[in-house]
Parts: C-alpha cells; sequence; structure tokens
C-alpha cells in the first residue's frame, strides 16, 4: 500500500534465468529462476547503483514485491525514498532462492545448491547485462535474518571485488546463541512423532494439508543442517549435528556449522580487509531479539571495532519480527555509498 500517491511510481521487470549452477541440484528445485528488479520513475536503470534483496527463511525475492497490507512493499517503499529526496536511485534485484526446505543461506552446499555462485557468477552479471546498471564498486547487498546473514557472509568473502556494500538486518549471527542444544532437543522431540525419520518428517509436510508452527520450525533447523553440514548420503542431505538419542553435539560436525558463523569468521584476516576495502558495511539488530541475534551482533560489532574495520552499527528496541521499517535507514546509506 502506498503511503504518498503523489510520488512517481517505478517500474518492475521480471526477468527469468536458465542457471547452469542449480541445474541437476540435489533437491531437484527448479534451476530456472525469476529475477524481479526494480527501475525507479524516470531512469531506464542504465548508469544506475544495483541493489540486491536477499529475503528471510521461507520467502523468495518476489514475496518483496507483492502488495502487502497495512504496509509498503520494498518497490513502494523505494519510490518514497527516492521520490521524497531521501536517497539516490538505484536499481533493485529481487532473486527468487526459495527452496523446496523452505528457504535459503545464499552460500554454496552440495545439498542445498549452489547458491552463492548462482548469484555471484549468474543473476549479477544477467541482470547488469539486461539492465545496464551496477559493475565494479556499484553493487551493493542487503537483507533480514538469513538474508541479514546471507549480506554479511557476502560481504566477508566477495567485499571489495563483487559487492561494494552490504546492509545485514537482525542476520542470524552467534550460532551458539541461536541453534543451543534446546533448538535440537525440540528438533528430536518433534521427529519422535516421525519415528525419528527426517524423509517420514519431510514426506508428511509435503503432502500437507496444513503445517503447524512446530513443523516449520522443525523444517528450518533441518534447512540449515542442510545448508552448513550437508551429506548427500542421507536423504536431501541432512544430517543433526547431535546424537539422536543424547542430544549431546558431534564435535565435528557442529564445527562445520561454527565456520560458517559471521562471528567466527571474523576472526580471520582475509575476512576483515574484504570488509575494509567495502564502502558501507551496515549491521542493525532489535535488542529483544526473540532468536537472540543481538549477542551476535554486539561481539560482530566489539571485533570490527577492535580490528579498525569502518562499519556502522544500530540496535533498535525491537524484536524480530516486522521490522522492515530499518531499510528507511539502510537503504538511503546503501545507495549514498555507490552513487
Amino acid at each position: 500500500m502506498r503511503k504518498d500517491h503523489s510520488l512517481p511510481e517505478g517500474s518492475i521487470k521480471s526477468l527469468w534465468i536458465d542457471s547452469q549452477a542449480l541445474k541437476g541440484n540435489f533437491l531437484g528445485d527448479p534451476s530456472q529462476r525469476r529475477v524481479d528488479v526494480y527501475i525507479p520513475a524516470g531512469h531506464d536503470g542504465r548508469g544506475l547503483p544495483l541493489l540486491v534483496d536477499l529475503v528471510g527463511y521461507t520467502a523468495g525475492g518476489p514475496a518483496h514485491t507483492n502488495w502487502k497490507n497495512y504496509g509498503e512493499n520494498v518497490p513502494e517503499r523505494l519510490d518514497r525514498l527516492i521520490g521524497s529526496g531521501a536517497m539516490p536511485p538505484v536499481v533493485v534485484a529481487f532473486p527468487d532462492c526459495f527452496t523446496r526446505l523452505g528457504g535459503n543461506q545464499y552460500i554454496d552446499s552440495t545439498a542445498m545448491g549452489a547458491w552463492e555462485t548462482f548469484l555471484i557468477r549468474e543473476m549479477l552479471p544477467f541482470v547488469e547485462a539486461q539492465v545496464g546498471c551496477g559493475g565494479h564498486g556499484r553493487r551493493g547487498v542487503f537483507g533480514k535474518s538469513s538474508g541479514g546473514f546471507g549480506a554479511i557472509v557476502h560481504a566477508l568473502r566477495h567485499g571489495g571485488d563483487v559487492w561494494a556494500a552490504a546492509a545485514c538486518h537482525s542476520g542470524d549471527m552467534g550460532f551458539e546463541f541461536i541453534y543451543h542444544l534446546g533448538e535440537f532437543a525440540s528438533t528430536l522431540r518433534h521427529l519422535a512423532g516421525h519415528d525419528m525419520s527426517i524423509e517420514a518428517f519431510i514426506r508428511k509436510f509435503e503432502a500437507g494439508p496444513k503445517a503447524k508452527d512446530a513443523d516449520w520450525h522443525t523444517l528450518m533447523i533441518l534447512a540449515q543442517c542442510a545448508t552448513f553440514d550437508p551429506d548427500p548420503q542421507q536423504f536431501y542431505g541432512i544430517r543433526l549435528p547431535v546424537d539422536h538419542e543424547t542430544c549431546e553435539f558431534i564435535p565435528e560436525r557442529w564445527a562445520n556449522w561454527l565456520r560458517w558463523d559471521p562471528v567466527r569468521m571474523a576472526d580471520k584476516a582475509t575476512h576483515l580487509d574484504a570488509l575494509r576495502r567495502m564502502k558501507l558495511v551496515f549491521i542493525d539488530c532489535g535488542t529483544i531479539d526473540q532468536y537472540n541475534l543481538i549477542h551476535g551482533a554486539r561481539i560482530l560489532n566489539r571485533k570490527l571495532n577492535a580490528a579498525n574495520v569502518p562499519h556502522v552499527y544500530e540496535e533498535f528496541h525491537d524484536n524480530h519480527s516486522s521490522v522492515d521499517y530499518r531499510m528507511d535507514r539502510s537503504l538511503p546509506l546503501l545507495a549514498r555509498a555507490l552513487s
């Protein structure tokens, strides 16, 4: 719903990519992917910076271009921010990275698919060629929750060469605070109703007709398993990092998860150097985030301060839900940094 109908309205192009990186993926997800592209009013996109929106778990990029009740979708927000002069014009891409397991963390996985490769080697050059936007030093990535994780991990891995700016809203970090033993114990308890079979649970989930909250939570944990510690010998590549009987961590499996924790990635000089090469690194989190993400955000902020890595860090009094309004803060910063 547009807040100001007097402001000029940008356009949305729906592009389709036949991905080679995703072809024949382990989950059997489609390799043809839709990318909605926002172009601001009065522009054809040429010469403008490019931002890429990575959405949170259970969503795909086009969810952010859909009509939204009692609130703005992202194109409407961009129309308001650009039309009011709060930010310079940018092109924004909304890639559909939804998977059979309910979402994405935007890294390459033998189980989930080569999503990092898709985004960097296929989606970016395709959109830039079609629209004439972006290019070296003119690309930014932003997202919230799993999308925030994707944004900060891409910055840590590809800052300066691929991405010139990144905004991480309430991104997954500080894994011991998010995926503590209680989360895995809940997953085991839910799987107990399916004879401790991951396959039986997912088959029932996919058959429907209605998923419960506990089903979604379990699916999310299993999707993370397939992302951070995939085992192609298992159903959908999923194996838990805990003992199925005692719920004790299996050290070598849990270590595979932790190497993707942004808090720990920031201990490597190469990753810190990548952030230093960026024009903007923005990180924020709600102080009462129900997934305990604030603790990881604070640790990362301390590490970046200690390493003299320029960044913007902000906290706000809210939880993890319905915080799209924080884009009013990050999007103008991203656009100015890249313009």
